[in-house]
């Protein structure tokens, strides 16, 4: 009989890195609140930078969960190729749209 050797071992993530991830969350959920114009009004405008800021802190967000709470920081090489190669072309998805909608404004002078 013929046995596979599976990598079954995990690796343990002690709970203050959980405690960490997450408190870094709800500070970073407060200072995408912070930058919502409708919470601040006019004292916290940045303009156009509003959105690119509530943007990258979404994306830390998002990578802070990825890495600790999924536990891909802890994953094998391949598990981070694949994640990233699907990160890839989303980012090239958004793009063609934003380029699609960038291409709907009329630019004629008036």
């Amino acid at each position: 009989m013929e046995h596979e050797n599976h990598d079954t071992s995990h690796h343990i993530i002690p709970s203050q890195v959980y405690f960490k991830t997450f408190a870094a969350l709800i500070t970073l959920t407060l200072l995408t609140v912070l930058l919502s114009p409708t919470v601040m009004g006019e004292a916290v405008h940045f303009g156009k930078l509003n959105i690119v800021l509530a943007m990258a802190v979404a994306s830390t967000k998002a990578t802070l969960v990825v890495l600790f709470f999924m536990g891909l920081k802890y994953d094998g090489k391949m598990n981070r190729l694949i994640f990233g190669s699907g990160i890839f072309f989303l980012v090239v998805l958004y793009g063609f749209s934003i380029f699609d909608i960038l291409t709907r404004f009329d630019q004629s002078p008036k």
